[in-house]
């Protein structure tokens, strides 16, 4: 048995979620909170309300025991990119590309 949540469209580059990603994969939901919460990277507010996402549907959905949740798969694909032009000299343009990220996350049950 898993649950499972996601966060789409998420406005930020899937290689600095995937940095904090790294950081929870295979960890206890209790220590992957901590970590989050105590973490200075801007990824982490987006990842902590997808984990509290995955946690609840674990305990509503599929009467899971939330103290024994682990993260089992986690991570971050790339969404569509919003693509702008900055005036540059001489009349040229430059491109920036805006990336979106696909943030899943998915939950498991420790065997005893």
């Amino acid at each position: 048995m898993e649950a499972k949540a996601y966060a789409k469209y998420v406005r930020m580059s899937p290689r600095k979620v995937n940095l904090v990603l790294g950081l929870i994969r295979g960890k206890d939901v209790t220590y992957a909170e901590a970590v989050l919460k105590h973490t200075p990277k801007a990824a982490c507010t987006p990842i902590l309300k997808v984990l509290k996402s995955a946690m609840a549907n674990a305990e509503n959905n599929h009467d899971m025991d939330v103290s024994k949740l682990y993260i089992a798969h986690a991570n971050a694909t790339a969404g569509p990119i919003l693509k702008r032009i900055r005036p540059r000299a001489q009349g040229r343009a430059f491109r920036i590309n805006k990336r979106t990220s696909h943030i899943a996350l998915v939950l498991k049950e420790k065997e005893e």
